[in-house]
């Protein structure tokens, strides 16, 4: 590799728990009920099988496979995606007493020029972030507290965070947006928008009445209609959630030409208007599940470069 650079990246935390206890929430990385991924606000592990050497995955647009494992006590992930460079990051759990672990993560990866650049403008601040709020996670479900605040969120990695977040995708509308179709029989016009949901993120459709600040005509464990009525036309907005994703959909009724003159300008800006916003309650619910009341620290690492 010309130009190469290596970097090793390495974070470690005292825990106040066995060894046991953290290497146990080790062994269920990417399983549904990993208590230690920082999801939904980073993305998620996902492994095309129980974490197990051979197991391939990643998160977000990192990909990796589990190379080494021992149950309990460590795992290895060697890059896969030759563009981000050759190496491997590690989770380790090491005993030091029966009521006293050490949790260390280390990354090390050679790469090319543009690659390290890449890595340092975008990466390494949320790779840092991600490890320690691992850390606060493994504190959490092995102490049952956090005994310090939360983990620092660098602004250069919420940028990274808002810049590579997911974006709405235009869908029919749902048949099962029922409050949404009973409302508007005969629209004049529709429209309707998905995002996934990432695990952790609130499932019920009352955590997404900011995504339309208007009166409420309607609920369901699954659906929030929203709307107003006026003199040239009615409108109606659905929050549709399910196991998987939300959609906000919309239906239009048109009474006079007064409607359609000012709807004509109005559909222009209509789709732009409401992606925007189910993208922001997006992510305002995600962030919506760190723990009230925590407070910021920095993270604490060491990194080299050579």
């Amino acid at each position: 590799m010309r130009s190469a650079r290596t970097v090793r990246n390495v974070h470690q935390r005292i825990v106040q728990a066995p060894a046991e206890t953290v290497g146990a929430l080790v062994d269920r990385l990417s399983a549904p009920d990993d208590r230690l991924f920082p999801t939904p606000v980073w993305p998620a592990m996902v492994l095309d099988g129980p974490l197990a050497v051979g197991a391939d995955g990643g998160h977000g647009r990192v990909r990796y496979r589990v190379t080494a494992y021992e149950p309990g006590r460590s795992v290895r992930f060697d890059i896969t995606d030759e563009a981000l460079g050759v190496g491997y990051h590690r989770l380790d759990v090491e005993p030091l007493g029966p009521d006293r672990c050490q949790v260390s993560h280390i990354l090390e990866v050679t790469m090319g020029t543009g690659a390290f650049a890449l890595f340092k403008l975008t990466i390494e601040p949320v790779h840092d972030t991600m490890v320690e709020e691992i850390f606060d996670n493994v504190e959490r479900a092995a102490v049952g507290t956090l005994p310090h605040p939360p983990a620092h969120r660098s602004p250069r990695a919420l940028l990274v965070n808002r810049l590579f977040w997911a974006r709405p995708a235009a869908v029919p509308v749902p048949a099962d947006a029922r409050l949404l179709h009973d409302a508007v029989e005969r629209p004049d016009f529709t429209d309707a928008w998905r995002m996934p949901l990432s695990p952790g993120m609130d499932r019920d459709p009352q955590a997404w009445r900011h995504v339309l600040p208007l009166p409420e005509h309607g609920a369901t464990d699954r659906e929030l209609l929203v709307g107003k009525d006026a003199s040239h036309l009615d409108f109606r907005s659905s929050v549709l959630v399910d196991d998987d994703s939300v959609t906000l959909a919309t239906a239009v009724r048109l009474h006079n030409t007064r409607g359609r003159l000012y709807f004509a300008v109005v559909r222009r800006v209509h789709p732009y208007m409401a992606r925007l916003m189910l993208w922001r309650a997006h992510r305002r619910v995600a962030f919506a599940t760190r723990p009230a009341g925590d407070r910021i620290r920095e993270p604490r690492k060491t990194s080299s470069t050579y």
